[in-house]
């Protein structure tokens, strides 16, 4: 299968690719290449693609591709708030438009990259109370939101030859060769090997599901070539019910990982109201065979590794790998304009 791969050069795309090239799949990259340089370790191998913003996307982009795996995005909820209005823009808009283009060239299937976090202020309720994809949906930041917005959109556009599924993914974790410094646990195990603090700003409470960036990849490649029937048109949450974990478990898992680090949880951020624990059944029904294989310890341990392994610094962990701090610098330096587009 031809698949097109947005987001190929990002922290999930970055181990999806590889993971679908040995499923046997022809990938096609597509990117504007933001953030191509946040290499910890080797440079990694990425497939042929297309260096160019997601808002410039042609019909020729989607020309004889079979299915379309959409993770392009203004990727987080620090950026969301900075720009709500870019946010929108690239993440809703140009997803919709994209996902027109490929329905319009005649590609069958369609894998959107939503999340939990659409779920927002859902609570966090006992075990019997876990958040299904039948939830009332209560985006509390313009990422969310806009997550929302492309599912409801690509539920207009699904008809007997256009499949959509939505597949939210839990909160991210693990190495990529394109890292991230700026997800919990990423973040909570790069502060406990640098400082030898386990730096927790909120009062710790808030539930978090949370699922390595490689089950995330393997949920794809499963979603992509699953009976039409079986994800048509569906939502799915991506993760496991084990990795439901508060904030304060996840970060005595890191003080784990990570010796002699300690434990300082500050509250000064007070209350999230992003709290819920999440059911992920639906998506094993319907993928029989598939579940996750990450448990937050064991990446925990395997961060912890790369980053002494590739040599993580202070300058790498708030910088280089902080997608705002990435941003930023490349608008200072001129190198992007105002709407986050490459200067000429």
């Amino acid at each position: 299968m031809r698949v097109l791969l947005t987001g190929h050069q990002g922290y999930l795309g970055t181990v999806m690719a590889p993971v679908l090239a040995a499923a046997g799949h022809e990938v096609v990259g597509l990117d504007a290449g933001l953030f191509a340089d946040c290499v910890l370790g080797p440079l990694p191998a990425d497939p042929p693609g297309h260096r160019v913003d997601l808002r410039d996307v042609t019909a020729d982009h989607v020309a004889g591709v079979d299915a379309v795996i959409h993770l392009a995005a203004l990727s987080n909820d620090p950026l969301g708030s900075l720009a709500p209005e870019l946010t929108y823009d690239i993440n809703h808009h140009a997803s919709v438009r994209l996902a027109r283009l490929a329905r319009d060239a005649g590609v069958r299937r369609f894998l959107y990259a939503s999340t939990c976090s659409v779920y927002g202020a859902a609570g966090g309720g006992d075990s019997a109370n876990l958040v299904t994809e039948d939830a009332p949906l209560r985006p509390v930041t313009p990422y969310a939101e806009s997550k929302v917005r492309v599912e409801d959109d690509l539920h207009a556009l699904a008809d007997g030859d256009f499949s959509p599924v939505f597949l939210r993914n839990a909160t991210a974790f693990g190495y990529s060769p394109r890292l991230r410094a700026d997800i919990v646990l990423n973040n909570l195990v790069g502060h406990a090997l640098l400082s030898g603090e386990v730096l927790v700003l909120s009062d710790g409470t808030p539930w978090r599901p949370l699922v390595h960036a490689a089950d995330i990849a393997r949920a794809f490649a499963a979603a992509l070539t699953a009976p039409r029937e079986a994800v048509h048109d569906r939502a799915f949450n991506i993760g496991s019910e084990i990795n439901n974990v508060t904030v304060a478990e996840i970060a005595e898992q890191v003080a784990e990982a990570v010796s002699g680090a300690k434990v300082v949880i500050t509250g000064e951020t007070g209350a999230d109201p992003r709290s819920y624990r999440v059911d992920f059944s639906r998506f094993r029904a319907a993928v029989p065979g598939f579940d996750c294989e990450w448990t937050v310890k064991q990446g925990a341990l395997e961060l912890a590794d790369a980053y002494r392994k590739f040599g993580l610094t202070r300058e790498g962990f708030e910088r280089r790998f902080t997608r705002l701090a990435v941003l930023r610098a490349a608008s200072d330096a001129g190198a992007v304009d105002d709407t986050l587009r490459w200067r000429r």
